[in-house]
């Protein structure tokens, strides 16, 4: 259970990473599903513009679980 919590900021991390470089591009990554999402928070003048899969998300997740946990505690 505790390698599962260690995995999730790694997989978001891996998610960030891999859907910046690809929805930047324009691409959608297929069954990965890419999709950008604006940010707007008016008191700080704050205009974003973020890219998530979910299909990313929980294969990166999957990924760093299954290596973290054959490491070990």
């Amino acid at each position: 259970m505790i390698a599962f919590f260690k995995a999730v900021p790694l997989g978001i991390v891996l998610t960030l990473i891999v859907c910046l470089f690809m929805g930047s591009g324009g691409a959608t990554g297929g069954m990965l599903n890419i999709r950008p999402f604006e940010i707007h928070v008016e008191q700080i003048a704050l205009d974003m513009r973020l890219y998530w899969s979910w299909m990313l998300f929980l294969a990166g997740t999957f990924l760093s679980w299954a290596i973290i946990f054959m490491m070990g505690d």
